[in-house]
């Protein structure tokens, strides 16, 4: 699984790629990828928000009381 600065790389530079009108990105290995659409690009920067927001969200934990009546 990526780290979450992994994850924001990747998103920064899809955006920035989206932005300048670009339909292809290359990571930071060479792998190429494509996108057909606009609309294919925006689906992946938001799955990228939402595995962003999955990795900075606080992790709830629950507490149970053991409790005895000391017999």
């Amino acid at each position: 699984m990526a780290t979450l600065a992994q994850l924001i790389e990747w998103r920064d530079r899809l955006k920035e790629a989206r932005y300048n009108g670009l339909r292809s990105v290359t990571d930071s290995n060479g792998e190429r990828v494509e996108y057909k659409s606009d609309s294919e690009m925006a689906r992946a920067v938001a799955a990228l928000d939402s595995e962003i927001a999955e990795a900075t969200r606080p992790r709830q934990s629950i507490v149970y009381p053991l409790t005895s009546k000391g017999v």
